[in-house]
């Protein structure tokens, strides 16, 4: 009697570093996008002048917030693991994308905690005897200002930075396809004059005008998420070319060479 041969199962092989690098920093990039339904939470507080007296509910803005600062942390997160690698590509270029993610996440914890301010002055102020709501209206205006600008300058013109020293690591070193960096790049002068515009007030920050202005940045940042889960980085690349245990297992060693810049 012929007995069926027995399959072994097949064992998985260990995450490398560098596809742990690759894993974590895609995971990281996807959270940032958690913060989206904010559009439509904070709404209450952006579009209405009396929500300081007692119009509205403040549940929305509690969860925004939790998600922004989500997203802050998220951020910064992003560019403490691609460091390593990116400064072999240029130092300059992944030192200026640490620093943009630390301001960005500054500006949103900024914007976060003006409308938490609102939300307090709401509850412990506006429902006095002797509360002014002349006074409060304005005091509302103000916080509601300072969310709109540092929005503009944190989680609308800090994404142009990150993509053109991030994406500018990316095309040159060749660790995703090409055409991720390249919707980047390409995005971020559009969505710079978007900007522009909109301090200019030629529309507002969230106009159907800026959207469109936003949108390639974040189908690069979208896309370089989901590759770098889903695949890792390219190998051999411009980086890890120059090193041969670097490409066999994907580490990069202290002895590998950096790219030219």
């Amino acid at each position: 009697m012929i007995l069926p041969k027995q399959r072994t199962p097949r064992s998985r092989a260990p995450l490398t570093p560098m596809r742990k690098t690759a894993l974590a920093a895609g995971i990281l990039y996807l959270i940032t996008f958690v913060s989206i339904p904010t559009l439509k939470l904070y709404k209450p507080a952006l579009d209405h002048a009396d929500f300081v007296l007692g119009a509205g509910s403040t549940t929305g803005i509690m969860w925004g917030a939790i998600l922004e600062v989500i997203v802050a942390l998220a951020g910064i997160g992003t560019a403490v693991v691609l460091y390593p690698v990116a400064k072999r590509q240029s130092e300059k270029a992944a030192l200026g994308f640490v620093a943009a993610r630390v301001l960005e996440a500054s500006l949103i914890f900024v914007g976060v905690i003006s409308l938490l301010s609102l939300v307090t002055l709401r509850h412990d102020v506006a429902g006095t005897a002797d509360a002014n709501a002349a006074s409060l209206v304005t005091t509302g205006h103000t916080f509601v200002a300072v969310y709109n600008w540092a929005f503009l300058l944190g989680q609308s013109l800090m994404p142009v930075v990150n993509a053109l020293c991030l994406g500018y690591v990316m095309y040159r070193s060749r660790l995703v396809p090409r055409i991720i960096p390249t919707i980047g790049l390409l995005g971020a002068p559009l969505l710079l004059a978007s900007d522009l515009a909109v301090f200019g007030g030629v529309y507002d920050h969230d106009s159907s005008a800026a959207a469109l202005g936003a949108l390639p940045i974040a189908v690069w940042e979208f896309s370089l998420g989901v590759w770098l889960v889903a695949k890792g980085f390219k190998q051999p690349s411009a980086i890890t070319l120059h090193d041969p245990d670097a490409t066999s297992n994907g580490v990069i060693t202290a002895q590998a060479q950096p790219a030219v810049r």
